[in-house]
């Protein structure tokens, strides 16, 4: 998903910085608060939001289409803003993982993917997406109302896909 589909899917229609009470946050979300968890669980283990979207908070960290802007959206775009890609990095990561405390799980909490995510993949070149040191990193699938036209679909996934170095 784009990053503002993503944070309108995690929010189902609340406005708060998580769907639910952050007093029942472990009914719904798989969070380290106390920094001993040692990894992701099986989707569903937890409530769902109120959309019936599961682990929208916690359990792994998901891609989001966009590059990363430190700012946040872009300025003038009200409506699904999509901030295109031109590099590889960083890329936007939405809903914090099973390693992380509460204040890394909010709705609006973002953060940008970084190359020592694999710095340890064997392959020669480096994958695009194998990312081994980023045991807390995932993505959720999506499919658009309206398929786009297969240029726009060719056009999106190659942007930024090259490694720099």
């Amino acid at each position: 998903p784009t990053e503002a589909e993503w944070e309108y899917a995690c929010r189902a229609g609340t406005t708060g910085p998580f769907h639910c009470d952050e007093s029942e946050l472990d009914q719904y979300a798989v969070l380290d608060p106390t920094a001993t968890r040692t990894g992701y669980e099986k989707v569903g283990t937890k409530k769902p939001n109120p959309w019936g979207l599961y682990d929208m908070h916690g359990n792994v960290l998901e891609w989001c289409l966009d590059q990363y802007n430190p700012n946040g959206y872009p300025e003038g775009e009200a409506e699904n803003p999509l901030v295109k890609p031109k590099t590889l990095y960083p890329r936007v990561a939405r809903g914090g993982s099973w390693y992380d405390p509460a204040e890394f799980l909010r709705s609006a909490a973002r953060t940008g993917s970084e190359a020592s995510w694999k710095q340890q993949d064997p392959q020669l070149p480096k994958s695009i997406w194998y990312h081994t040191d980023a045991q807390w990193l995932g993505f959720r699938l999506v499919r658009p109302l309206e398929v786009p036209a297969a240029e726009e679909m060719f056009d999106i996934w190659n942007q930024g896909l090259r490694d720099e170095g």
